[in-house]
């Protein structure tokens, strides 16, 4: 069995659910009940709606802004994970809520449409709307549209860089950067047989095939599988903008997360890369306050920041 970081020794007992279509809807039923916690006095959350994508329902937002900011703000619009099956941006309140405070910043958290009801590309036309919103509204919404990075961790950094290349594509909005962590990039990596003996913890080798299936409609690995819904089969990954990608040594998207980050670079896109020793998938959840986990939040802030400070694309 692989190593475990120091700090997330008390993992070796964490058990790995596995997911398949009953326990998928139990978690998407209960991760969409979610309730969160008091809001601190010294921010606003709001609930939003934004027209969705042509034929397809109101986009919902959860929005997070700091009560003294004043003046146009960086903004980030944020995609939770959940596997494409399920979730909430409530399961990352205290991530968003830190991210605006931090840094001056307002977070628009998106929620999207999930499988197996829906299948790629929804979920990344649902944050194409939500992005195109942020950008019109931008005086009432209190931001910057020169300054807005789009990011997500797992699924949602899937999300995210799958948004990255249908903006490029079709020409705006223009995010200024892209902030990956751990993200679900690549459908092959089910076809990998070397993966079973990882001991993966939070996400499984079996969870990962069954997502994969679900939100592809199909078997994932073939041939045809469009870069909107798995971004590792783009084949031009040029004019996108620049990347921070984070990910463990004991996840399961390690591999298929590096490759991504050098076809990135290759392709003359900056991006920068975060990999922790014996961190499993999700392990800034499990124990939020660990020493590794702060610095692995401090890297996605400082990345952030730079981005903000030194605007490398702008938004059309």
């Amino acid at each position: 069995m692989p190593e475990l970081h120091p700090d997330l020794a008390a993992a070796r007992f964490l058990p790995t659910p596995s997911f398949g279509p009953s326990t998928a809807r139990l978690a998407r039923r209960l991760t969409e009940r979610m309730r969160p916690a008091r809001v601190p006095a010294d921010m606003v959350v709001e609930e939003r709606t934004a027209p969705g994508p042509e034929g397809a329902a109101p986009v919902r937002l959860r929005l997070y802004r700091p009560r003294a900011l004043t003046g146009p703000s960086p903004a980030l619009l944020w995609t939770h994970g959940g596997g494409y099956l399920f979730g909430s941006p409530v399961q990352d309140e205290r991530g968003s809520i830190e991210f605006a405070r931090e840094l001056g910043a307002t977070v628009v958290a998106l929620r999207y449409r999930k499988a197996p009801p829906h299948t790629a590309p929804a979920p990344v036309e649902d944050a194409h709307a939500a992005l195109r919103w942020m950008t019109d509204r931008a005086g009432e919404l209190g931001i910057d549209p020169h300054r807005v990075a789009i990011g997500g961790a797992s699924a949602g950094g899937g999300i995210t860089a799958a948004l990255a290349l249908m903006c490029r594509d079709r020409g705006g909005p223009r995010p200024l950067f892209q902030l990956l962590v751990y993200p679900m990039l690549d459908d092959r990596t089910t076809l990998r047989t070397d993966l079973d003996g990882l001991g993966a913890r939070m996400w499984s080798v079996d969870s990962n095939r069954f997502a994969w299936r679900s939100y592809l409609g199909g078997e994932p690995g073939g041939a045809g599988v469009s870069p909107y819904a798995a971004p590792a089969r783009a084949e031009d990954l040029s004019g996108l903008p620049p990347a921070w990608i984070g990910v463990g040594t004991l996840d399961l998207f390690h591999d298929e997360n590096l490759a991504y980050a050098e076809r990135l670079r290759a392709a003359g896109v900056p991006c920068a890369t975060s990999v922790v020793p014996g961190a499993f998938h999700g392990f800034d959840t499990y124990v939020p306050r660990a020493g590794v986990v702060r610095e692995f939040r401090r890297a996605q802030v400082a990345a952030l920041r730079a981005a903000w400070e030194e605007p490398r694309y702008l938004m059309e």
